[in-house]
């Protein structure tokens, strides 16, 4: 029993100041009392209950905003400064990243894999390959379509048809969602094979002439109106993923070349 009440005298302790009001708990507060026990702080937990009480205690400490951690009686700041303080990196959400796109592709390949294996017993077939890019492009007009008009105005930036035909910055979306669903389902190739050829040798031109011509920096909306992907090679490749996509199945459906299922 000493040696347990010694070790917990001797534990690093931290105060923190978080918002836990009836209608409103402060997220940022929750992650920081959870880095401070994950850093191995035992934290004294202070709640502001009401919006008086958090104004009066960001003009006292000349803050303006909460939650604020203490360690040793010098306040260390927010949840970002808490991270740096313990050297963890803070990401900022305005910087560009791939991830979003790395994410997507990840899971749609799983996605692809088990589909196989459900229907097949292996989720290495050709047919994994054909879904991978289907659900690849189902799932990227699902997140074009979230928000339209944010997407058509970025789309707007660089797409060489919707710069002359704005329409097509709407309708674009929903050709990739239904040229990606018809593909799924093997039905009306004779329709989702032209349309998704269309739409990618367009995107592809127009994505190669931003980036790599004009040497533009522009985030791509591939993901979203909203995201900060920048346009670049994988902007490139969702189209040409489509290209090859509706090349294979147009030869497929044409007889020219055999699709077997297993590999």
């Amino acid at each position: 029993m000493s040696a347990i009440a010694s070790a917990a005298t001797t534990q690093k302790k931290a105060i923190l100041y978080r918002m836990v009001m009836p209608a409103h708990t402060c997220p940022y507060g929750l992650k920081a009392k959870d880095l401070l026990q994950r850093q191995g702080y035992a934290v004294e937990d202070h709640h502001l209950t009401t919006r008086e009480q958090t104004d009066a205690f960001k003009a006292l400490h000349g803050v303006s905003t909460t939650p604020q951690t203490f360690i040793d009686g010098t306040r260390i700041g927010g949840y970002d400064d808490t991270r740096r303080f313990f050297g963890k990196t803070v990401v900022d959400p305005k910087a560009t990243s791939y991830r979003p796109v790395i994410v997507l592709f990840v899971m749609t390949a799983l996605m692809a894999g088990a589909a196989s294996f459900a229907v097949s017993g292996t989720p290495f077939t050709l047919r994994t390959l054909e879904w991978f890019i289907a659900f690849s492009m189902v799932v990227l007009a699902l997140l074009k379509l979230q928000n339209v008009e944010s997407f058509a105005t970025m789309f707007l930036n660089y797409d060489l048809l919707a710069k002359r035909w704005v329409p097509y910055s709407y309708i674009y979306p929903y050709a990739e969602g239904l040229a990606g669903i018809l593909m799924i389902a093997g039905a009306l190739s004779w329709f989702s094979v032209p349309l998704a050829l269309f739409i990618g040798t367009i995107g592809a031109v127009s994505v190669f002439k931003a980036v790599y011509i004009d040497k533009r920096a522009l985030k791509c909306a591939c993901v979203g109106g909203s995201s900060n992907v920048p346009l670049g090679f994988v902007s490139l490749t969702e189209n040409l993923m489509m290209v090859a996509m509706a090349i294979w199945m147009g030869l497929s459906a044409l007889g020219i070349i055999a699709v077997p299922h297993a590999m």
